[in-house]
Protein backbone atom coordinates (compact mmCIF):
# COMPACT_ATOMS: atom_id res chain seq x y z
CA UNK A 1 0.00 0.00 0.00
CA UNK A 2 3.20 2.55 0.77
CA UNK A 3 4.24 1.57 -2.13
CA UNK A 4 1.31 2.60 -4.30
CA UNK A 5 1.10 5.54 -2.58
CA UNK A 6 4.26 6.12 -3.31
CA UNK A 7 4.33 5.68 -6.97
CA UNK A 8 0.85 7.94 -6.97
CA UNK A 9 3.04 11.41 -5.64
CA UNK A 10 5.77 10.56 -8.16
CA UNK A 11 3.25 10.01 -10.86
CA UNK A 12 1.95 13.63 -10.01
CA UNK A 13 5.58 15.06 -9.38
CA UNK A 14 6.39 13.71 -13.18
CA UNK A 15 2.88 14.77 -14.35
CA UNK A 16 3.74 18.15 -13.04
CA UNK A 17 7.19 17.97 -14.52
CA UNK A 18 6.28 17.27 -18.28
CA UNK A 19 3.29 20.29 -18.03
CA UNK A 20 5.16 23.21 -19.94
CA UNK A 21 5.75 26.05 -18.34
CA UNK A 22 3.74 28.21 -20.72
CA UNK A 23 0.90 26.85 -19.52
CA UNK A 24 0.90 28.23 -16.25
CA UNK A 25 1.96 31.13 -17.44
CA UNK A 26 -1.20 33.33 -15.89
CA UNK A 27 -0.52 35.82 -18.32
CA UNK A 28 0.47 35.72 -22.07
CA UNK A 29 1.80 33.09 -24.54
CA UNK A 30 4.65 33.14 -27.36
CA UNK A 31 2.47 32.16 -30.45
CA UNK A 32 -0.45 30.69 -31.68
CA UNK A 33 0.73 26.75 -31.17
CA UNK A 34 0.58 28.04 -27.64
CA UNK A 35 -1.97 29.76 -27.35
CA UNK A 36 -4.36 26.52 -28.45
CA UNK A 37 -2.50 24.56 -25.49
CA UNK A 38 -2.82 26.98 -23.04
CA UNK A 39 -6.56 27.67 -24.03
CA UNK A 40 -7.37 23.93 -23.83
CA UNK A 41 -5.40 23.29 -20.75
CA UNK A 42 -7.89 26.23 -19.06
CA UNK A 43 -11.06 24.70 -21.06
CA UNK A 44 -11.40 28.18 -22.09
CA UNK A 45 -14.89 28.75 -24.51
CA UNK A 46 -14.79 32.32 -25.11
CA UNK A 47 -12.62 35.23 -25.79
CA UNK A 48 -12.65 38.48 -26.11
CA UNK A 49 -10.61 40.03 -28.65
CA UNK A 50 -10.32 43.79 -27.29
CA UNK A 51 -8.15 47.25 -27.75
CA UNK A 52 -8.66 50.96 -26.13
CA UNK A 53 -10.18 53.75 -28.01
CA UNK A 54 -9.23 56.68 -28.07
CA UNK A 55 -11.36 57.54 -24.56
CA UNK A 56 -9.78 54.25 -23.10
CA UNK A 57 -12.84 51.96 -23.53
CA UNK A 58 -12.41 48.63 -24.65
CA UNK A 59 -14.10 47.85 -27.80
CA UNK A 60 -13.92 44.76 -29.80
CA UNK A 61 -15.34 41.53 -30.27
CA UNK A 62 -16.22 38.12 -28.91
CA UNK A 63 -15.77 34.44 -30.44
CA UNK A 64 -15.68 31.17 -29.55
CA UNK A 65 -12.19 29.85 -28.52
CA UNK A 66 -12.01 27.13 -31.27
CA UNK A 67 -12.69 29.80 -34.05
CA UNK A 68 -10.44 32.43 -32.18
CA UNK A 69 -7.74 30.14 -33.36
CA UNK A 70 -8.95 29.16 -36.54
CA UNK A 71 -6.71 31.92 -38.07
CA UNK A 72 -10.15 33.87 -37.97
CA UNK A 73 -9.88 37.54 -39.23
CA UNK A 74 -11.38 39.60 -36.93
CA UNK A 75 -12.24 43.76 -38.23
CA UNK A 76 -13.73 46.63 -36.27
CA UNK A 77 -15.02 49.67 -38.07
CA UNK A 78 -13.03 52.64 -38.46
CA UNK A 79 -15.33 54.55 -37.21
CA UNK A 80 -15.06 53.13 -34.45
CA UNK A 81 -11.96 55.26 -33.31
CA UNK A 82 -12.97 58.15 -33.99
CA UNK A 83 -16.41 58.55 -31.96
CA UNK A 84 -16.28 60.80 -28.84
CA UNK A 85 -17.60 59.63 -25.72
CA UNK A 86 -21.11 59.64 -26.27
CA UNK A 87 -20.86 58.23 -29.24
CA UNK A 88 -20.69 60.94 -31.66
CA UNK A 89 -19.15 61.70 -34.76
CA UNK A 90 -17.17 64.61 -35.32
CA UNK A 91 -17.26 67.00 -38.32
CA UNK A 92 -14.48 67.07 -40.81
CA UNK A 93 -12.08 69.93 -40.87
CA UNK A 94 -8.63 71.20 -39.22
CA UNK A 95 -6.82 68.69 -40.80
CA UNK A 96 -9.43 65.90 -39.89
CA UNK A 97 -11.58 63.84 -42.73
CA UNK A 98 -14.21 61.49 -42.04
CA UNK A 99 -13.79 58.59 -43.96
CA UNK A 100 -16.86 58.30 -45.55
CA UNK A 101 -16.73 54.65 -46.57
CA UNK A 102 -15.93 53.84 -42.95
CA UNK A 103 -13.64 50.66 -44.17
CA UNK A 104 -12.66 47.84 -41.66
CA UNK A 105 -9.94 47.88 -39.58
CA UNK A 106 -8.38 44.46 -38.57
CA UNK A 107 -7.57 43.48 -35.08
CA UNK A 108 -4.31 41.83 -34.58
CA UNK A 109 -4.16 39.88 -31.13
CA UNK A 110 -0.90 40.82 -29.16
CA UNK A 111 -0.86 36.96 -27.41
CA UNK A 112 1.65 38.61 -24.83
CA UNK A 113 -1.46 39.71 -23.17
CA UNK A 114 -3.56 36.60 -23.14
CA UNK A 115 -5.02 36.41 -19.69
CA UNK A 116 -8.39 35.16 -18.30
CA UNK A 117 -11.16 36.73 -17.36
CA UNK A 118 -11.83 36.45 -13.75
CA UNK A 119 -15.35 37.53 -13.22
CA UNK A 120 -17.11 35.63 -15.86
CA UNK A 121 -19.12 32.97 -15.17
CA UNK A 122 -18.37 30.90 -18.10
CA UNK A 123 -14.76 30.15 -18.76
CA UNK A 124 -13.51 33.34 -21.21
CA UNK A 125 -9.86 34.99 -21.77
CA UNK A 126 -9.54 37.82 -23.22
CA UNK A 127 -6.50 39.83 -25.51
CA UNK A 128 -5.45 42.91 -26.29
CA UNK A 129 -5.69 43.74 -30.01
CA UNK A 130 -3.51 46.58 -32.23
CA UNK A 131 -5.06 47.92 -35.34
CA UNK A 132 -3.71 48.21 -38.71
CA UNK A 133 -4.73 48.74 -42.07
CA UNK A 134 -6.37 46.37 -44.66
CA UNK A 135 -2.75 46.22 -46.65
CA UNK A 136 -1.04 45.83 -43.29
CA UNK A 137 0.02 48.88 -42.46
CA UNK A 138 -0.39 50.15 -38.34
CA UNK A 139 -3.09 52.50 -37.89
CA UNK A 140 -0.78 55.44 -36.09
CA UNK A 141 -4.07 56.97 -34.69
CA UNK A 142 -5.05 54.16 -32.61
CA UNK A 143 -3.54 54.39 -28.74
CA UNK A 144 -1.60 51.49 -28.59
CA UNK A 145 0.10 52.55 -31.71
CA UNK A 146 0.93 56.02 -30.68
CA UNK A 147 2.84 55.00 -26.99
CA UNK A 148 4.76 52.74 -29.08
CA UNK A 149 5.97 55.30 -31.74
CA UNK A 150 6.97 57.31 -29.27
CA UNK A 151 8.84 54.64 -27.65
CA UNK A 152 10.15 53.56 -30.94
CA UNK A 153 11.76 57.28 -31.07
CA UNK A 154 13.26 56.63 -27.85
CA UNK A 155 15.13 53.60 -28.70
CA UNK A 156 16.22 55.37 -32.27
CA UNK A 157 18.69 57.52 -29.47
CA UNK A 158 20.25 53.92 -27.76
CA UNK A 159 17.27 55.34 -25.05
CA UNK A 160 14.45 53.42 -23.22
CA UNK A 161 11.45 54.78 -20.95
CA UNK A 162 10.68 53.56 -17.69
CA UNK A 163 7.15 54.25 -15.80
CA UNK A 164 5.14 53.49 -12.92
CA UNK A 165 1.44 54.54 -12.76
CA UNK A 166 -1.09 55.57 -9.71
CA UNK A 167 -4.29 55.32 -10.40
CA UNK A 168 -6.81 57.12 -7.85
CA UNK A 169 -10.36 56.57 -8.19
CA UNK A 170 -13.60 56.51 -5.79
CA UNK A 171 -15.89 53.81 -5.00
CA UNK A 172 -19.68 55.62 -4.91
CA UNK A 173 -23.08 54.25 -4.33
CA UNK A 174 -25.15 53.31 -7.46
CA UNK A 175 -26.10 56.13 -9.37
CA UNK A 176 -28.73 55.57 -12.28
CA UNK A 177 -30.16 59.25 -12.31
CA UNK A 178 -27.03 61.02 -13.60
CA UNK A 179 -29.64 63.96 -12.64
CA UNK A 180 -28.49 63.42 -9.07
CA UNK A 181 -24.83 64.15 -7.56
CA UNK A 182 -22.71 60.87 -6.89
CA UNK A 183 -22.41 59.54 -2.95
CA UNK A 184 -19.90 57.77 -1.10
CA UNK A 185 -21.05 54.03 -0.33
CA UNK A 186 -21.43 52.57 2.85
CA UNK A 187 -18.57 50.62 4.88
CA UNK A 188 -18.66 47.62 6.80
CA UNK A 189 -19.70 49.66 9.61
CA UNK A 190 -22.64 50.33 8.07
CA UNK A 191 -21.99 54.24 7.64
CA UNK A 192 -21.42 56.13 4.63
CA UNK A 193 -17.81 56.94 4.34
CA UNK A 194 -16.10 60.18 5.12
CA UNK A 195 -13.37 62.17 3.92
CA UNK A 196 -9.91 63.08 5.62
CA UNK A 197 -8.90 59.09 5.29
CA UNK A 198 -5.50 59.47 3.60
CA UNK A 199 -3.65 56.16 4.26
CA UNK A 200 -6.04 55.23 6.82
CA UNK A 201 -5.55 51.63 7.19
CA UNK A 202 -9.10 51.45 8.66
CA UNK A 203 -10.46 53.70 5.84
CA UNK A 204 -9.51 50.32 3.51
CA UNK A 205 -10.70 47.77 5.62
CA UNK A 206 -14.17 49.33 5.48
CA UNK A 207 -13.75 47.32 1.68
CA UNK A 208 -12.19 44.77 2.68
CA UNK A 209 -14.34 41.79 0.44
CA UNK A 210 -14.35 44.24 -2.35
CA UNK A 211 -10.52 44.95 -2.24
CA UNK A 212 -10.06 41.08 -1.76
CA UNK A 213 -11.82 40.57 -5.27
CA UNK A 214 -9.69 43.06 -6.75
CA UNK A 215 -6.23 41.33 -5.65
CA UNK A 216 -7.73 38.33 -6.64
CA UNK A 217 -8.85 39.28 -9.66
CA UNK A 218 -5.55 40.79 -10.72
CA UNK A 219 -3.30 38.32 -9.36
CA UNK A 220 -5.92 36.00 -11.72
CA UNK A 221 -5.19 37.72 -14.91
CA UNK A 222 -1.06 38.25 -13.80
CA UNK A 223 -1.44 41.69 -12.82
CA UNK A 224 1.17 43.10 -10.36
CA UNK A 225 0.10 45.66 -7.89
CA UNK A 226 2.79 47.12 -5.77
CA UNK A 227 0.51 49.12 -2.91
CA UNK A 228 -3.04 50.08 -2.19
CA UNK A 229 -3.68 52.76 -0.20
CA UNK A 230 -6.91 54.51 1.54
CA UNK A 231 -6.66 58.61 -0.23
CA UNK A 232 -7.77 61.69 1.08
CA UNK A 233 -11.38 61.58 -0.52
CA UNK A 234 -14.35 59.92 0.85
CA UNK A 235 -13.87 56.44 -0.57
CA UNK A 236 -11.15 57.19 -2.64
CA UNK A 237 -8.74 54.69 -3.08
CA UNK A 238 -5.35 54.40 -4.71
CA UNK A 239 -3.45 51.40 -6.43
CA UNK A 240 -0.08 51.63 -7.52
CA UNK A 241 1.66 49.35 -10.47
CA UNK A 242 5.10 47.91 -10.30
CA UNK A 243 7.87 49.90 -12.88
CA UNK A 244 8.12 48.58 -16.49
CA UNK A 245 8.20 49.18 -20.04
CA UNK A 246 5.90 51.69 -21.24
CA UNK A 247 3.38 49.68 -23.21
CA UNK A 248 3.03 46.79 -21.02
CA UNK A 249 1.75 49.14 -18.48
CA UNK A 250 -0.43 51.03 -20.40
CA UNK A 251 -1.78 47.24 -20.93
CA UNK A 252 -2.22 47.05 -17.52
CA UNK A 253 -3.62 50.13 -16.55
CA UNK A 254 -5.98 49.12 -19.37
CA UNK A 255 -7.04 45.86 -17.85
CA UNK A 256 -7.12 47.56 -14.14
CA UNK A 257 -10.03 49.66 -15.02
CA UNK A 258 -12.16 46.77 -16.10
CA UNK A 259 -11.15 44.91 -13.19
CA UNK A 260 -12.26 47.44 -10.58
CA UNK A 261 -15.18 48.24 -12.09
CA UNK A 262 -16.06 44.40 -12.28
CA UNK A 263 -14.75 44.01 -8.77
CA UNK A 264 -17.06 47.18 -7.51
CA UNK A 265 -20.43 45.91 -9.22
CA UNK A 266 -19.74 42.28 -7.76
CA UNK A 267 -20.53 44.31 -4.13
CA UNK A 268 -23.29 46.88 -5.72
CA UNK A 269 -20.86 49.54 -6.11
CA UNK A 270 -19.61 51.45 -8.68
CA UNK A 271 -16.13 52.61 -9.23
CA UNK A 272 -15.42 55.47 -10.87
CA UNK A 273 -12.47 57.08 -12.65
CA UNK A 274 -13.65 60.71 -13.38
CA UNK A 275 -11.12 63.07 -12.28
CA UNK A 276 -13.58 65.29 -10.16
CA UNK A 277 -16.86 63.39 -9.63
CA UNK A 278 -17.84 64.37 -6.37
CA UNK A 279 -18.18 68.21 -4.98
CA UNK A 280 -15.94 69.71 -2.69
CA UNK A 281 -14.06 66.51 -2.50
CA UNK A 282 -10.25 65.78 -4.23
CA UNK A 283 -10.37 65.02 -7.62
CA UNK A 284 -8.90 61.63 -8.72
CA UNK A 285 -5.13 61.79 -10.56
CA UNK A 286 -3.05 59.35 -12.55
CA UNK A 287 0.69 60.10 -11.72
CA UNK A 288 3.02 59.08 -13.65
CA UNK A 289 6.91 58.22 -12.75
CA UNK A 290 8.90 57.93 -15.35
CA UNK A 291 12.82 57.72 -15.71
CA UNK A 292 15.07 57.25 -19.01
CA UNK A 293 17.47 53.89 -19.35
CA UNK A 294 20.33 53.46 -21.54
CA UNK A 295 19.28 50.67 -23.94
CA UNK A 296 22.54 49.40 -24.18
CA UNK A 297 23.31 48.14 -20.44
CA UNK A 298 20.39 49.56 -18.81
CA UNK A 299 21.86 52.40 -16.32
CA UNK A 300 19.43 55.01 -15.33
CA UNK A 301 20.09 58.09 -17.80
CA UNK A 302 19.27 60.22 -15.63
CA UNK A 303 22.15 59.90 -13.41
CA UNK A 304 25.88 59.67 -14.55
CA UNK A 305 28.48 57.04 -13.08
CA UNK A 306 29.28 59.31 -9.74
CA UNK A 307 25.41 59.29 -8.77
CA UNK A 308 24.79 63.35 -9.96
CA UNK A 309 22.12 64.65 -12.44
CA UNK A 310 23.06 64.23 -15.90
CA UNK A 311 22.00 66.92 -18.72
CA UNK A 312 19.33 64.18 -20.00
CA UNK A 313 17.95 64.45 -16.90
CA UNK A 314 17.77 68.26 -16.63
CA UNK A 315 16.41 68.06 -20.18
CA UNK A 316 13.74 65.93 -19.77
CA UNK A 317 12.34 68.26 -17.11
CA UNK A 318 12.58 71.21 -19.71
CA UNK A 319 10.78 69.41 -22.50
CA UNK A 320 8.02 68.80 -19.57
CA UNK A 321 7.51 72.19 -18.40
CA UNK A 322 7.46 73.72 -21.82
CA UNK A 323 5.34 70.95 -23.72
CA UNK A 324 3.18 69.73 -21.11
CA UNK A 325 0.58 72.43 -21.25
CA UNK A 326 0.06 71.68 -25.26
CA UNK A 327 -0.24 68.21 -24.40
CA UNK A 328 -2.67 68.71 -21.70
CA UNK A 329 -6.08 67.51 -23.68
CA UNK A 330 -3.92 63.69 -23.45
CA UNK A 331 -3.62 64.12 -19.93
CA UNK A 332 -6.63 65.85 -18.51
CA UNK A 333 -9.14 65.00 -21.57
CA UNK A 334 -12.60 65.98 -20.85
CA UNK A 335 -14.35 69.07 -19.32
CA UNK A 336 -14.87 67.58 -15.92
CA UNK A 337 -10.67 67.08 -16.02
CA UNK A 338 -10.44 70.91 -15.59
CA UNK A 339 -13.04 70.95 -12.39
CA UNK A 340 -9.63 69.17 -10.43
CA UNK A 341 -7.43 71.26 -11.83
CA UNK A 342 -7.48 74.18 -9.46
CA UNK A 343 -5.78 76.37 -6.86
CA UNK A 344 -4.82 75.18 -3.06
CA UNK A 345 -4.89 71.52 -3.36
CA UNK A 346 -2.31 69.30 -4.19
CA UNK A 347 -3.19 69.32 -8.04
CA UNK A 348 -0.23 71.28 -9.67
CA UNK A 349 -1.83 74.50 -11.37
CA UNK A 350 1.59 75.43 -13.60
CA UNK A 351 4.52 73.40 -14.97
CA UNK A 352 7.15 74.48 -11.47
CA UNK A 353 9.32 71.30 -10.58
CA UNK A 354 11.16 70.42 -7.55
CA UNK A 355 12.55 67.74 -4.97
CA UNK A 356 9.57 65.81 -3.15
CA UNK A 357 7.73 68.59 -3.23
CA UNK A 358 4.15 67.59 -3.89
CA UNK A 359 2.57 71.34 -5.03
CA UNK A 360 4.86 70.98 -7.88
CA UNK A 361 4.00 69.53 -11.13
CA UNK A 362 6.59 67.79 -11.71
CA UNK A 363 8.07 66.27 -8.14
CA UNK A 364 11.77 64.25 -8.29
CA UNK A 365 11.21 62.01 -5.30
CA UNK A 366 13.77 61.23 -3.11
CA UNK A 367 16.14 57.78 -4.13
CA UNK A 368 19.31 56.37 -4.67
CA UNK A 369 20.46 58.00 -7.89
CA UNK A 370 20.00 54.01 -9.73
CA UNK A 371 15.98 55.10 -8.85
CA UNK A 372 16.22 58.72 -9.68
CA UNK A 373 12.98 59.15 -11.29
CA UNK A 374 10.20 62.80 -12.17
CA UNK A 375 6.62 61.99 -11.48
CA UNK A 376 4.17 64.02 -13.69
CA UNK A 377 1.50 65.04 -11.42
CA UNK A 378 -1.07 66.51 -14.05
CA UNK A 379 -2.49 63.47 -15.33
CA UNK A 380 -5.96 62.57 -14.37
CA UNK A 381 -7.14 59.55 -13.77
CA UNK A 382 -9.95 60.01 -16.53
CA UNK A 383 -7.47 59.88 -18.90
CA UNK A 384 -6.64 57.20 -21.35
CA UNK A 385 -3.30 55.47 -20.39
CA UNK A 386 -1.88 54.93 -23.34
CA UNK A 387 -1.97 58.47 -24.33
CA UNK A 388 -1.10 59.93 -20.65
CA UNK A 389 2.48 57.90 -20.97
CA UNK A 390 2.52 58.64 -24.89
CA UNK A 391 2.07 62.81 -24.09
CA UNK A 392 4.44 62.61 -21.18
CA UNK A 393 7.46 60.84 -22.50
CA UNK A 394 6.76 62.67 -25.87
CA UNK A 395 7.25 66.11 -24.00
CA UNK A 396 10.47 64.63 -22.47
CA UNK A 397 12.08 63.44 -25.33
CA UNK A 398 11.69 66.67 -27.11
CA UNK A 399 13.54 67.94 -24.14
CA UNK A 400 16.15 65.86 -24.34
CA UNK A 401 16.39 66.48 -28.03
CA UNK A 402 16.72 70.01 -28.25
CA UNK A 403 18.45 70.37 -24.99
CA UNK A 404 15.61 72.17 -23.12
CA UNK A 405 16.65 74.14 -20.00
CA UNK A 406 14.28 73.74 -16.89
CA UNK A 407 13.94 76.48 -14.38
CA UNK A 408 14.87 77.00 -10.80
CA UNK A 409 13.37 73.97 -8.98
CA UNK A 410 10.43 74.88 -6.24
CA UNK A 411 11.56 75.01 -2.58
CA UNK A 412 8.06 76.36 -1.57
CA UNK A 413 4.34 75.49 -2.13
CA UNK A 414 3.39 76.52 -5.61
CA UNK A 415 -0.01 75.29 -5.57
CA UNK A 416 -1.04 78.74 -4.61
CA UNK A 417 0.48 80.16 -7.97
CA UNK A 418 -1.19 81.62 -10.76
CA UNK A 419 -2.52 79.12 -13.42
CA UNK A 420 -0.56 78.53 -16.08
CA UNK A 421 -2.44 74.98 -17.29
CA UNK A 422 -4.77 75.39 -20.00
CA UNK A 423 -8.74 76.21 -17.96
CA UNK A 424 -10.82 74.64 -20.05
CA UNK A 425 -11.32 71.64 -23.45
CA UNK A 426 -11.13 74.43 -26.48
CA UNK A 427 -8.03 76.20 -25.03
CA UNK A 428 -6.22 72.77 -24.61
CA UNK A 429 -7.07 71.58 -28.26
CA UNK A 430 -5.86 74.90 -29.59
CA UNK A 431 -2.60 74.51 -27.89
CA UNK A 432 -2.22 70.62 -28.78
CA UNK A 433 -2.38 71.45 -32.66
CA UNK A 434 -0.27 74.50 -32.70
CA UNK A 435 2.65 72.29 -31.22
CA UNK A 436 4.51 71.24 -34.13
CA UNK A 437 6.97 69.32 -32.09
CA UNK A 438 4.03 67.48 -30.58
CA UNK A 439 2.78 66.47 -33.89
CA UNK A 440 6.00 64.95 -35.10
CA UNK A 441 6.36 62.86 -32.70
CA UNK A 442 2.48 61.69 -32.25
CA UNK A 443 1.99 61.65 -35.66
CA UNK A 444 -0.09 63.53 -37.89
CA UNK A 445 -2.98 61.38 -38.51
CA UNK A 446 -3.57 61.21 -34.61
CA UNK A 447 -3.08 64.79 -33.78
CA UNK A 448 -5.79 65.58 -36.38
CA UNK A 449 -8.62 62.91 -35.16
CA UNK A 450 -8.02 63.34 -31.35
CA UNK A 451 -8.84 67.37 -31.83
CA UNK A 452 -11.73 66.92 -33.95
CA UNK A 453 -12.84 64.37 -30.89
CA UNK A 454 -12.76 66.93 -28.11
CA UNK A 455 -14.00 69.27 -29.97
CA UNK A 456 -17.01 67.39 -30.67
CA UNK A 457 -17.17 66.49 -26.68
CA UNK A 458 -17.05 70.05 -26.04
CA UNK A 459 -19.92 70.77 -28.58
CA UNK A 460 -22.05 67.81 -26.55
CA UNK A 461 -21.31 69.28 -23.34
CA UNK A 462 -22.82 72.45 -24.85
CA UNK A 463 -25.73 71.32 -25.11
CA UNK A 464 -26.34 70.28 -21.70
CA UNK A 465 -27.98 72.92 -19.07
CA UNK A 466 -26.32 72.32 -15.74
CA UNK A 467 -27.69 72.76 -12.32
CA UNK A 468 -26.00 75.87 -11.58
CA UNK A 469 -27.88 77.55 -14.32
CA UNK A 470 -30.80 77.02 -13.31
CA UNK A 471 -29.95 77.75 -9.53
CA UNK A 472 -28.28 81.13 -10.63
CA UNK A 473 -29.93 82.34 -14.07
CA UNK A 474 -33.13 80.94 -13.87
CA UNK A 475 -34.94 84.23 -11.61
CA UNK A 476 -31.68 86.40 -11.46
CA UNK A 477 -31.25 87.69 -14.90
Amino acid sequence: MLDDKKASRSGKRSGQLRTPAFLRNLRGVRNWKEATAWLEWRGIEDIECITPDQAGVARGKMMPSKKFTSNTSLALPSAVFMTTISGEYPESGNGFVYPEDDGDLKLVPDLSTLSVVPWESDPTAQVICDLVHQDGRVVEFSPRNVLRRVVERYAEHGLKPIVAPEIEFYLVDKNPDPDYPLTPPVGRTGRPIGGGQGYSIAGVNEFDELIDDIYHFSETQGLEIDTLIHEEGAGQLEINLRHGDPVELADQVFLFKRTIREAALKHDTYATFMAKPIQDQPGSAMHIHQSVVWAKDGRNAFSDKAGGETEIFHHFIGGLQRHIPNALIMLAPYVNSYRRLTQGSAVPVNTRWGYDNRTTAFRVPRSDPESRRVENRIPSSDANPYLALAASLACGLIGILEKIEPDAPAGTAVNQDAIELPRGLLEAVALFEGDEALREVLGESFTTTYAAIKRAEFETFMKVISPWEREYLLLNV
